[in-house]
């Protein structure tokens, strides 16, 4: 069972720093002007969902299969991401709103969270796939 917890957390990672890396490529397009704000927003105000409960479906597995270490690390970025998507201001497109998106350094701001994300999925990643090689496997 706890291969199976870690072959998850892993598919499920592997996505996430997918998603991480095209949050950067797509924000670092719109820094250089290859796109313009509004089809900025909509391609990453779509995938914001999905990383949400990406994220809080290998926070919660691990909360279920009492992995604590690995539950209290992922739990401040799940409870970030569910914030963030929570307290979208009433009349915003989403999380990036073109209108605001070049306001007060927020651009900035996503670039650094989005890079944070990318550096925190790399690290569970390898841990995932040390978990999964130090568990005794019943799938081997």
């Amino acid at each position: 069972m706890e291969s199976v917890v870690f072959i998850f957390s892993l598919i499920d990672c592997c996505a996430l720093i997918f998603l991480a890396v095209y949050f950067i490529i797509t924000l670092s397009d719109l820094e250089c002007d290859y796109i313009n704000a509004r089809s900025c927003c909509s391609k990453l105000n779509k995938w914001v969902i999905p990383e949400v409960i990406g994220h809080a479906v290998v926070t919660v597995l691990m909360l279920i299969s009492l992995h604590w270490f690995i539950f209290l690390l992922n739990l401040p970025i799940a409870t970030w991401n569910i914030y963030r998507f929570i307290m979208v201001p009433s009349g915003n497109m989403g999380v990036f709103d073109p209108t605001e998106i070049h306001n007060r350094g927020q651009l900035k701001s996503h670039m650094k969270e989005a890079m944070i994300k990318l550096g925190f999925h790399l690290l569970c990643f390898f841990m995932y796939l040390y978990r999964l090689s130090s568990c005794p496997s019943s799938l081997v």
